[in-house]
């Protein structure tokens, strides 16, 4: 098969030919219609998010395709079922405190290394994948392939959204809208019936696109830096108290952003906190 393998950090892609992979017990071969190339894919091969990936490496967290070959224990899945790949591996010997490892991105630890060794990513004509990271998608167009990679972008503030059991009806603050899983959060708050989403983020003229898309039930404030004062404005703008926070800004974000959008939850409320903070140590 034909893959593209990063050698180096800071070089190009290499268009090499590397055996098959071949599926043992829990796992399927899928052939790759379309891969998931992530907004921040430059700085992972550049190096500068200096990510845990031992080189050469074929990268590509997730994508779409059809199954082409099934381990000896799969009982559900076809030869050619169209399937969305899901890129968090988990070890299966310790389902409390699995060891993770994000496949064709980065890895935790040793044991992230291991499952990062057996499972290349999809930046490949084929790639291996465990059975339960295999989500059958039914009869799709092959053209349409790559609209369905955008589920794997979803599924990332779908979870946050779940774990914080966010309800019909209920006020919603995204702290982080402007980004790519930000923007995720905002549609998918609107999807699951949310009265109202508060965006937040740092880029107005994308937050004043955010309400142009989505209409009255969006309303996009931009930070000011001050988190009595944004928590204030939250507040203000929202139609009723603000029953739920998903913050999920990037690492360089200031801390203030967040705590804005705590400030600005009503007594019992609930966060999902999925961003990052960033000190210099």
């Amino acid at each position: 098969m034909k893959a593209a393998v990063l050698n180096a950090f800071g070089q190009p892609f290499s268009l090499e030919t590397l055996p098959d992979p071949v599926a043992g017990p829990g796992e399927a071969v899928v052939d790759v219609a379309a891969a998931r190339v992530l907004t921040y894919t430059r700085d992972i091969v550049s190096g500068a998010r200096a990510y845990n990936i031992q080189l050469p490496a074929v990268l590509g967290g997730g994508g779409v395709g059809r199954v082409a070959a099934l381990g000896p224990d799969a009982t559900r899945l076809k030869i050619g079922d169209w399937v969305l790949c899901d890129p968090t591996l988990r070890s299966r010997d310790d389902a409390l405190t699995p060891d993770i490892a994000l496949q064709g991105i980065v890895a935790r630890g040793p044991g992230g290394e291991r499952l990062q060794r057996r499972y290349a990513g999809s930046f490949a004509q084929k790639m291996l994948s465990p059975l339960e990271n295999l989500h059958p998608l039914g009869d799709i167009a092959a053209e349409d392939a790559p609209r369905w990679c955008a589920l794997a972008t979803m599924l990332v503030p779908y979870g946050g959204l779940l774990a914080i059991d966010f309800r019909p009806g209920e006020t919603l603050v995204v702290s982080g809208a402007t980004g790519n899983f930000g923007g995720a959060a905002v549609t998918l708050g609107l999807a699951m019936g949310a009265r109202a989403v508060l965006a937040l983020g740092r880029n107005a003229e994308t937050l004043a696109g955010l309400e142009r898309r989505f209409g009255p039930r969006v309303r996009g404030l931009p930070f000011s830096g001050d988190a009595e004062a944004d928590a204030a404005r939250i507040r203000a703008a929202a139609p009723a108290a603000v029953d739920a926070v998903l913050d999920i800004l990037p690492p360089q974000a200031e801390p203030a952003y967040t705590r804005a959008a705590i400030l600005s939850l009503r007594e019992f409320g609930r966060a999902a906190l999925m961003g990052g903070q960033q000190y210099d140590s």
